[in-house]
């Protein structure tokens, strides 16, 4: 039964990433995590400035501790002990990085990138700026249609994002988006990528594993 599911999901992936392709995206697909780490590690020049977005799933690949033991240089703007001044000056360097990295809320069976920030940088820089953006996404991240798209992010995306994040907002208990309004609000920004934008590299790399929320 087990490899019957993991079977059903890398024909999922290898459909996504052909729709992805078709949308102009260079899109390709893991196995494991393995996989993709040791071409992330391959792809990316010992001397790239690297950016990274707000990712569940980059810290548990915990790609930014791996490069920055390799010598790179990473904009993360979510080390402890910044000051908000701190934390803008890194989001505009991560909008000018040689690679991006980042994940993504969800991503359709027939190509399309939808996210939902806070602040903007992360979409920002998936969009434009980066001299390249690597998008590595877990199976999980596949649904059906933008309608299950924004339904992923509102249902578990967001609460459990604004759990991680300390945020007072309603969904951290409803489990939920309840469209609040306060300050602390994240759901501020949401996008759809339908197709590659022509001054920019996006590379789409999905695992066949769950990662990330």
């Amino acid at each position: 039964m087990e490899k019957e599911v993991d079977s059903q999901q890398k024909d999922i992936g290898l459909k996504t990433v052909e729709a992805l392709q078709k949308n102009r995206f260079s899109a390709s697909y893991y196995s494991t995590v393995q996989e993709a780490l040791a071409e992330l590690f391959d792809v990316v020049p010992h001397n790239a400035t690297i950016g990274m977005g707000g990712s569940r799933t980059l810290e548990q690949l915990k790609v930014l501790e791996k490069f920055e033991e390799r010598g790179n240089t990473v904009y993360c703007h979510n080390k402890p002990g910044l000051n908000p001044q701190e934390i803008l000056d890194i989001r505009r360097k991560q909008l000018t990085c040689d690679v991006f990295l980042t994940s993504t809320n969800a991503v359709t069976e027939d190509g399309i990138l939808v996210n939902t920030d806070a602040t903007g940088n992360r979409v920002a820089a998936m969009i434009f700026g980066p001299k390249k953006v690597i998008v590595l996404a877990g199976i999980n991240k596949i649904v059906s249609t933008l309608e299950e798209a924004q339904e992923r992010i509102r249902s578990i995306a967001a609460p459990l994002n604004n759990k991680r994040l300390n945020r007072p907002n309603p969904c951290v208990k409803l489990g939920h988006c309840a469209d609040c309004q306060g300050a602390t609000r994240l759901c501020n920004i949401t996008t759809a990528i339908y197709k590659k934008p022509p001054a920019s590299d996006i590379h789409v790399w999905l695992i066949g594993e769950e990662l990330g929320y």
